[in-house]
């Protein structure tokens, strides 16, 4: 069987299956998918800046990891559900926007997936540039791909995940007059900062400005540092 008449089987399939069974929300479980209500009004949280990271541009956020904010993001992330795509890019379009990026000649350039070519980030990317108003807003630019396999970020220190992403990632993709654009990476989860700071290497490296990244959410320090401090609280209000 071709790869396209498998994709064609998998689409009526899913079709189908949306017929027969209701979509359910994917913060609380509800009847009202992918995302009731509720749980839209409860993610709608003013963007903020994030902490900084060495390595990395200004940093934009839609919201923390943790809670419905993760919930959400996973089912999305792990287990397929494509039908997020809007609603969290609207999320990330919002603070796309409250940066003061969104512009004609920005780029949005996502972090590349380990998997299909067309991953959870990407997509987002393409929903954000959707909801912040088009190419008025902004266009997305898929430029980056990894030169080598790399290990998985999980479990992983500071000092070791900058290690396992630096030197991954090169501008390799397609843009009319990229040298010299303005760029803003795009990723799902900001933790060390790791990823997006070698986003931002392998851009720059290739003559685009990068004036900042947004991401969907921000994994937040814990209350106290491994010294006993007490660090500064983050607080996400609603808009």
């Amino acid at each position: 069987m071709s790869n396209r008449l498998a994709q064609a089987l998998r689409a009526l399939l899913a079709a189908v299956l949306d017929l027969l069974l209701p979509l359910t929300c994917a913060g609380c479980g509800g009847p009202s998918g992918p995302l009731c209500g509720a749980c839209l009004a409860r993610l709608d949280r003013r963007p903020v800046r994030c902490r900084p990271r060495t390595g990395c541009p200004p940093v934009w956020t839609a919201g923390p990891y943790a809670g419905l904010d993760r919930r959400v993001l996973l089912a999305f992330k792990e287990h397929g559900t494509d039908d997020l795509a809007a609603p969290l890019g609207a999320r990330v379009a919002a603070a796309y926007t409250a940066a003061g990026w969104a512009d004609p000649g920005t780029l949005l350039v996502p972090v590349p997936g380990r998997g299909p070519p067309r991953g959870p980030v990407v997509r987002l990317a393409h929903a954000c540039a959707a909801a912040a108003g088009g190419d008025p807003a902004g266009r997305v630019a898929e430029l980056l791909r990894y030169r080598r396999r790399v290990r998985r970020q999980v479990g992983l220190g500071r000092a070791d995940r900058r290690a396992n992403r630096h030197g991954i990632l090169t501008a390799a993709g397609r843009c009319d007059g990229r040298a010299g654009s303005r760029a803003v990476v795009v990723d799902d989860v900001l933790t060390t900062g790791a990823t997006i700071a070698e986003a931002t290497r392998a851009l720059r490296a290739e003559g685009i400005g990068v004036v900042g990244a947004v991401v969907l959410a921000e994994r937040l320090p814990p209350p106290l540092s491994a010294q006993g401090e007490e660090r500064s609280p983050r607080f996400y209000e609603p808009s």
